[in-house]
């Protein structure tokens, strides 16, 4: 009986990874789409290009203030329902997106994207991925993480070649289609029901959660490390192609470089995949921490060498890669499964919302100052987070050394 169980769980996460890495592929690669066009809308509805970024603030913001509120209704009707309904939004997003004719009606169209987002994107298919998987959820989670960073790689040209035929608004209603005729059949028809799933013994951490109440330190500093790191990746990836043309390098090249970002991250998240019984998250997130500064560092002194350009994407792609793993799984280092929903709904609010401002902040910066500005400032946000995520290793060792003993 046991054995059936652990089969049955067992598939039941198979199920759950491949539709949710078919459908978050598609709600991130959706909503990236102002790396690609956000000069053509710029054009169209006369806005300056960093008010047209300022559609990810009213984005992350209205992302940030529904996540708490979707608690409740996750914990009554499981996770797959308000994704459902959340993909139900989604659609009809991209459809008012489309008709746009200025600020008002393209914001409103990012504030029915973010309430989308709140209830289908990471944080919430992470939820899911625990109610299904229980004591694998690490694993489960990390190979999730293996298919979505893929996102960039496969939308941002294909985004560049419908939107070179289409234009903008043609690419949002293609999105639109592709929403409402896979991600919505495949949340109501192929996710599996909620069910407590089976223990699975062999997966194991290489650090358990404290089963101790954990103190609001602990929680204050992996909301302000993860915040300030999400802060950097996700300002930066949505001006990342604009970044490498302030850089030197062509329009075309530099769509082909940024696309190199999901598979460089999808090889940081293989990594952190096979270790990740040898090291903890925590550990990971200074590793990474560190290789984005290392790489923001490569990035100034390289003055529009194509090399050093190259080199600053290899190593920016997999540090940031681990970075979005280091995110996910870090409250499952100290929160036991009961409490992980919880903890991440929590920390959804300060991270979507200060995380909006990543993007117009950024844009100003670089059509401004220039790019020496904009990588001098994200050094300082990595600079901070790399303290916290230190003090935050030795919180964990405290935390855990009366239970050694």
């Amino acid at each position: 009986m046991n054995t059936a169980k652990t089969q049955d769980t067992t598939r039941r996460i198979i199920q759950t990874l491949l539709v949710l890495g078919i459908t978050q592929n598609i709600g991130w690669g959706s909503v990236g789409l102002l790396a690609v066009v956000a000069g053509a809308i710029a054009a169209d509805l006369r806005l300056s290009v960093p008010a047209v970024f300022a559609g990810n603030t009213v984005f992350y913001i209205t992302m940030g203030l529904a996540s708490p509120l979707l608690a409740r209704p996750m914990a009554r009707w499981g996770a797959r329902w308000v994704m459902l309904a959340g993909s139900a939004l989604a659609a009809p997003g991209f459809v008012l997106l489309s008709m746009a004719s200025g600020a008002i009606g393209y914001y409103l169209s990012w504030a029915l994207l973010g309430l989308a987002g709140a209830a289908t994107l990471t944080t919430t298919s992470h939820v899911l991925v625990n109610e299904v998987a229980g004591a694998a959820s690490r694993r489960a989670i990390g190979a999730l993480m293996l298919v979505t960073g893929l996102s960039g790689s496969i939308f941002w040209p294909v985004s560049a070649l419908v939107s070179d035929h289409l234009g903008w608004r043609g690419l949002c209603l293609v999105l639109a289609a592709l929403i409402g005729l896979v991600s919505i059949p495949l949340y109501g028809l192929a996710l599996p029901r909620r069910t407590p799933p089976a223990p699975n013994p062999s997966a194991t951490e290489p650090a358990k959660p404290i089963t101790r109440p954990v103190p609001k330190s602990i929680f204050v500093l992996i909301t302000g490390a993860i915040v300030l790191n999400a802060i950097v990746t996700f300002g930066l990836n949505a001006l990342f192609i604009e970044l490498l043309k302030a850089e030197g390098l062509p329009p075309g090249q530099a769509i082909t470089f940024a696309s190199m970002l999901g598979l460089l991250q999808v090889g940081a998240r293989l990594l952190d995949f096979v270790g990740a019984r040898r090291w903890d998250a925590i550990t990971t997130g200074i590793l990474a921490t560190a290789g984005v500064m290392m790489a923001f560092a490569l990035l100034l002194l390289g003055q529009g060498t194509p090399l050093l350009i190259g080199a600053f994407v290899v190593i920016y792609g997999l540090s940031a890669g681990s970075l979005a793993v280091t995110r996910a799984i870090m409250p499952l280092t100290f929160y036991d499964g009961a409490d992980f929903a919880r903890a991440s709904m929590r920390i959804a609010l300060p991270l979507n919302v200060l995380t909006a401002l990543a993007a117009p902040l950024f844009a100003s910066l670089l059509t401004g100052p220039g790019p020496t500005a904009l990588l001098a400032t994200t050094m300082g946000f990595c600079g901070l987070a790399l303290v916290l995520l230190l003090l935050l290793a030795r919180q964990r060792r405290h935390a855990l050394a009366p239970a050694a003993g």
